[in-house]
C-alpha cells in the first residue's frame, strides 16, 4: 500500500509543482505587487514601498485608464454583438444542409489562421489606406469622397471592425460544435408540429446553446482583456487616447513610454488584477444567467 502511494504521489508531484510554481505564485505575487510602489518588474522586494490601495485609487482616477476602460468595454459590448451575431448567423445557415458549407466553413475560418500583424497590416494598407484603400476606391466609383478611415475620429471603429472580421470564425465553429450536438429527431419532431425554421430557432436551438453560449461569451471576454496587438498595430508610433485599452496601458506604466521614463511596476499590477477580476465577474454572471452547461433532452 506504501508502495502504491509513493507511486501515485511520484507522478502527481510534477504537475502540482508546475502549477504551483508556474500559476499559483504569479499569481499571489501580482496581487501583492499591486499594494506596492515598484520601479521595476525585477526589483528586490527589499525596494518595495507600501502603497495600501493608493495604486487603485490613482488608476481610477486617472482620465486614460477611463478612457481604456471605456474602449475595453466599447469592444466587450459593441464588438461582441456584432462577432457572436455574426458567428451565429453562419454557423445556423452551414448546418442547414447547404451546399459547399466545407469550402464555407474554411473561407470564414481563415482569417484566424493569418498572422494577426499581417490581418491588422491588410486592413490598414489595403482597406483603410486614403489613397488606394479599397473602401475609398469604392466609394470614388460610387461618386462620394472619401474618408480619413485612420483619423483620430474613426481609428477606433475601424479597429473594431477589423478585429471582429478576424474573430467571426473562432466562435462560428464554437457555435457549430454546439449546433451539431442538437439530435435531428428534435426538429423533425418540431416541423411535424408545425414550426417552421424561425419557431424552430427561437424555441429550440438558441435554449439548446446556452452552455455554448456562455463559453463564446468567456472567452470572448477574455479575448477582449488581451487585446493588445490591434492597438499597437493602429498605433505603432505612441499610444493614441482612441485606442489605448487596458492591457497597453498597463505595458507604458511598467516599462514606460516614449518621452516619459517613470515606471510603476506595482501600479501595473493592480491593473492586471483589476482585469482578472473583469472576467472573473463575467463569468459568474453568466453561470448565474445561463445554468444550463450541458444539454439536456
Amino acid at each position: 500500500m506504501k508502495k502504491r502511494k509513493a507511486f501515485i504521489i511520484a507522478f502527481i508531484l510534477p504537475c502540482v509543482l508546475s502549477l504551483l510554481i508556474m500559476y499559483l505564485y504569479p499569481i499571489v505575487r501580482t496581487v501583492i505587487m499591486s499594494f506596492f510602489g515598484i520601479e521595476s518588474v525585477t526589483s528586490d522586494i527589499s525596494e518595495w514601498s507600501f502603497n495600501g490601495i493608493d495604486n487603485y485609487i490613482k488608476l481610477f482616477e486617472s482620465p486614460t485608464f477611463q478612457r481604456a476602460m471605456t474602449n475595453m468595454l466599447l469592444i466587450w459590448l459593441v464588438g461582441g454583438i456584432i462577432v457572436l451575431a455574426f458567428a451565429l448567423l453562419f454557423a445556423v445557415i452551414l448546418t442547414s444542409g447547404i451546399r459547399f458549407k466545407k469550402f464555407f466553413r474554411a473561407a470564414i475560418y481563415l482569417p484566424n489562421i493569418i498572422s494577426a500583424v499581417a490581418l491588422a497590416t491588410m486592413w490598414i494598407q489595403y482597406i483603410y489606406n486614403q489613397d488606394y484603400g479599397m473602401l475609398n476606391q469604392i466609394l470614388e466609383a460610387l461618386g462620394l469622397e472619401g474618408k480619413r478611415w485612420l483619423g483620430t475620429d474613426m481609428k477606433f471603429w475601424s479597429m473594431l471592425v477589423a478585429f471582429s472580421f478576424g474573430a467571426v470564425g473562432y466562435y462560428m465553429l464554437i457555435f457549430i460544435s454546439g449546433i451539431e450536438r442538437i439530435p435531428e429527431d428534435l426538429y423533425e419532431a418540431a416541423t411535424i408540429d408545425g414550426a417552421n425554421k424561425i419557431q424552430q430557432f427561437g424555441s429550440l436551438t438558441l435554449p439548446l446553446l446556452r452552455g455554448i453560449f456562455k463559453t463564446n461569451i468567456t472567452f470572448w471576454s477574455v479575448n477582449c482583456i488581451t487585446f493588445f496587438l490591434w492597438s499597437k498595430m493602429f498605433s505603432p508610433i505612441s499610444t493614441e487616447t482612441s485606442t489605448i485599452v487596458p492591457v497597453v496601458y498597463l505595458y507604458d506604466i511598467v516599462f514606460g513610454t516614449q518621452g516619459n521614463a517613470q515606471r510603476d511596476a506595482g501600479a501595473g499590477a493592480a491593473v492586471g488584477v483589476t482585469l482578472a477580476v473583469f472576467v472573473a465577474i463575467i463569468y459568474f454572471v453568466m453561470n448565474k444567467l445561463l445554468k444550463d452547461d450541458d444539454l439536456e433532452f
